[in-house]
């Protein structure tokens, strides 16, 4: 398994999709920049806390990589059906849940490590973009620290599989399009289930979804053995 991952990292360049990880939080963090410098009616009304900057954050970033999983799973899995070049894959000796379940695994750890690494570097910078400006009035905790990453894991964890869902929409049309779409729809879904901030509260919304994706990515390989790839 670990080999057949190490083929598809060399395959597909995974070096370009991180760039554009990369890329993605600039553009967040220039998102929040402008937000700081500037504030309505003469204060920064969003910067109420720490807390409620890392809810900001988290959902942002979490909207950003729900959607780049879908380009990621278009990439691994949908243009390959589609263009039929999976057919070639298919033909050498392994087994092909194996070759699937890599493509996934990566989707998967891609999105899972983007998404925490991506709230800890942002949520750092602005941390110390707030010792020169002063946009957050409160101070951060070691209270807070430790809940927002524990957070940050779970939700990480939540999204990365529930994120796998647009491949099953997008598998039956074969669609590039109808993959990102479906993926906007389940962003929706999930973003909107995290007003609150609270080990106490982990809402059922992203938890189900989560099950649901690796159930449908289960249903998308079940049979894959004994199926003829005819597009």
């Amino acid at each position: 398994m670990l080999k057949l991952i190490k083929l598809e990292l060399r395959k597909v360049k995974i070096g370009f999709y991180i760039k554009r990880a990369l890329f993605a939080n600039l553009v967040v963090i220039l998102i929040f920049f402008l937000m700081i410098i500037s504030p309505k009616d003469g204060r920064n009304i969003e910067f109420t806390s720490f807390i409620n900057t890392f809810i900001m954050v988290e959902s942002l970033i979490k909207a950003v990589f729900i959607i780049f999983a879908s380009v990621l799973l278009s990439r691994f899995v949908i243009e390959e059906y589609k263009n039929k070049t999976i057919t070639v894959l298919f033909t050498y000796p392994i087994n092909r849940k194996k070759l699937i379940i890599s493509k996934l695994m990566i989707v998967v750890l891609f999105t899972f490590i983007a998404i925490v690494l991506s709230n800890i570097l942002v949520d750092f910078i602005l941390y110390n973009i707030n010792i020169f400006y002063n946009f957050v009035p409160s101070k951060l905790t070691m209270t807070t620290v430790i809940e927002s990453l524990i957070i940050i894991f779970l939700n990480a964890l939540v999204s990365s599989t529930a994120a796998l869902i647009p491949m099953y929409v997008g598998m039956k049309k074969k669609s590039v399009p109808t993959t990102i779409v479906s993926s906007i729809l389940i962003m929706f879904l999930i973003c909107s289930n995290s007003g609150c901030y609270s080990l106490k509260f982990i809402s059922i919304i992203p938890i189900l979804l989560s099950i649901l994706g690796i159930f449908v990515t289960y249903l998308s390989i079940i049979d894959i053995e004994h199926e003829d790839i005819i597009i």
